[in-house]
């Protein structure tokens, strides 16, 4: 089954559950048997198609799963809204003030690696790759109504408007995005097709030849026959780099591939279906990442993970801002923290 049947069936699933049970109460979704799932557009593919493989196994065990943003899922889920919050990258220091004060602990699970893929139209003839500070140049705060041509960003590129689309401010990809290009997480210009909903950029990307955007790898993956992807040179004399398992594994796509997660609230993971889909996840995680499109982690890591969920290791391994090229096995052993 492809992404795209995934999503079909997920928005299916999605409104059947809200015909049925409107705003269910906390109370009622568990007695259920639902699990609810929100956050990032990025982990959704992998999530899905964990949930729909789970659901097929367990026979009674229901399992929904939005699309509301890194940040939107977040803030259901500090509300205590949802039992799992899909995440591309890690919680950020207010979020955990938020749940600290919601009084929700959590468990943070890396499941995969992805691989930012900028794209470009088909039509683009062009561009054969970009350096990270020609990204720069384009993203950055003082870029906005500046830059308007590709003729701006290198000598030799045609005067060809310069169109950009994007994840909004309350995806994760935008925060990792911006913290590995511009420097700073958040930091962008503002003047560009902005959508939580990635085949929004697919098509704002596809239509034009001078459009630029960037995703998760596994929508590029989904949408090659629309878009080239743009290799990468993390400075200007090193090589360009496509996103790839082999480039993300061996280290060579930089800085644009990251781990993301899976957050578990620690109450949910007190209830069997939770803590069964949980270790359902980490155990199948590896072959449904690389099903849908995106880079598995090592063995060792799934292993690591399932032992600190098990132990029920609460908090984050990070200080609540992201980091850029940190080794997931590094990140499983760190002391977390709420």
């Amino acid at each position: 089954m492809t992404f795209l049947d995934r999503s079909i069936k997920a928005t299916r699933v999605a409104i059947l559950v809200a015909a049925l049970g409107g705003g269910l109460s906390a109370g009622a979704a568990h007695a259920a048997g639902l699990i609810q799932i929100d956050g990032s557009s990025t982990v959704y593919p992998i999530t899905e198609a964990v949930a729909e493989e789970f659901q097929a196994a367990s026979g009674g065990t229901h399992v929904t799963v939005g699309i509301s943003g890194t940040g939107g899922g977040f803030k259901r889920f500090c509300r205590g809204e949802t039992d799992i919050s899909d995440a591309s990258r890690p919680i950020l220091r207010e979020e955990m003030i938020t749940c600290a004060q919601g009084g929700v602990k959590y468990m943070e699970l890396p499941v995969a690696y992805d691989a930012i893929t900028v794209v470009v139209s088909k039509s683009n003839d062009f561009v054969d790759y970009l350096t990270v500070d020609e990204l720069k140049k384009m993203w950055e705060p003082g870029a906005q109504g500046k830059v308007t041509s590709w003729k701006q960003i290198r000598e030799g590129f045609p005067d060809v408007p310069l169109k950009l689309a994007g994840p909004g401010a309350d995806s994760g990809t935008f925060d990792y995005f911006t913290e590995a290009v511009v420097g700073k997480s958040k930091s962008s210009r503002g003047d560009y097709q902005a959508s939580e909903d990635d085949n929004v950029i697919v098509q704002f990307v596809s239509r034009e030849k001078g459009a630029l955007g960037y995703f998760g790898l596994a929508y590029y993956e989904e949408n090659k026959d629309k878009l080239k992807g743009v290799p990468i040179r993390a400075s200007a004399s090193a090589p360009g780099v496509l996103p790839s398992l082999e480039t993300v594994n061996n280290g060579s796509y930089q800085p644009l591939s990251r781990p993301i997660f899976i957050y578990v609230k620690a109450k949910a993971a007190e209830r069997p279906e939770v803590t069964q889909f949980v270790e359902f996840y980490l155990k199948h995680g590896a072959e449904l990442s690389k099903e849908v499109g995106y880079v598995d982690l090592p063995a060792s890591a799934y292993e690591l993970a399932l032992k600190n969920f098990h132990e029920r290791k609460l908090g984050t391994g990070f200080g609540g801002t992201p980091e850029v090229g940190l080794h997931v096995e590094d990140l499983l052993k760190r002391e977390g923290k709420l």
